[in-house]
């Protein structure tokens, strides 16, 4: 008799309800709160990449010295000095330490170009990871430009097309169970906005500081 009616009382009590629901909600609620926070920080760190890309595109476009009676030339410095940039832009997320950019230069074959082929003249690197360039390396020649999704990328005549590649390795604000993949791929490209002197070297970089060149 004693236990029904403890049973009966236990049965009847409400007090403890709410702890007991919050104890077997507390596991679920913390797993959607961290999965939330390590996707927030995956796609911001993705955004960033993908801005990271499209800014050293853009400047490689620019950058070199001249007048305006002068074609502008392009120095290894100004190249090292553009991907130490970059570094600079992504020093939170360690850039250079978990990620690589790949700098290309794609040129017509000849000029004018009545084959409509094309070349990667030169192509600069930095970066730690191991990340071969996925549309080509420094030399590749007779090439219809540079596909990407279905759209190929061409150099316009007596130009170029600055290429980016931005290869980086997520580092997990949590845990990478939270995340789709850990590492995050971004391309830009730019034509080139001014006259440029091609003839510098070898392959249209002048090194007249005598820097070591960020070779890939």
């Amino acid at each position: 008799m004693r236990l029904i009616s403890f049973c009966k009382r236990l049965l009847g009590e409400h007090r403890a309800v709410a702890a007991v629901e919050f104890g077997l909600a507390l596991p679920l609620m913390t797993a959607i709160a961290f999965a939330g926070a390590e996707l927030t920080s995956f796609v911001t760190t993705k955004m960033r990449i993908s801005q990271l890309a499209l800014h050293v595109a853009d400047n490689a476009a620019r950058i070199g010295t001249g007048t305006v009676l002068a074609n502008k030339q392009i120095t290894e410095a100004q190249i090292n000095d553009l991907l130490t940039g970059a570094g600079l832009q992504g020093d939170r997320l360690d850039l250079y330490i978990h990620g690589r950019v790949i700098l290309s230069s794609l040129e017509p074959v000849a000029n004018p170009n009545p084959t409509n082929r094309y070349r990667i003249r030169w192509q600069r690197c930095r970066g730690s990871k191991i990340w071969p360039s996925s549309y080509g390396r420094a030399g590749d020649s007779n090439l219809a430009g540079l596909t990407v999704g279905g759209q190929t990328a061409t150099a316009p005549d007596d130009g170029a097309l600055i290429f980016v590649e931005v290869a980086y390795n997520y580092q997990p604000l949590i845990a990478r169970l939270f995340i789709p993949k850990d590492q995050i791929t971004a391309i830009a490209a730019m034509t080139v906005r001014d006259q440029r002197d091609y003839g510098g070297g070898s392959n249209g970089i002048y090194n007249n500081e005598n820097v070591v060149p960020s070779t890939c």
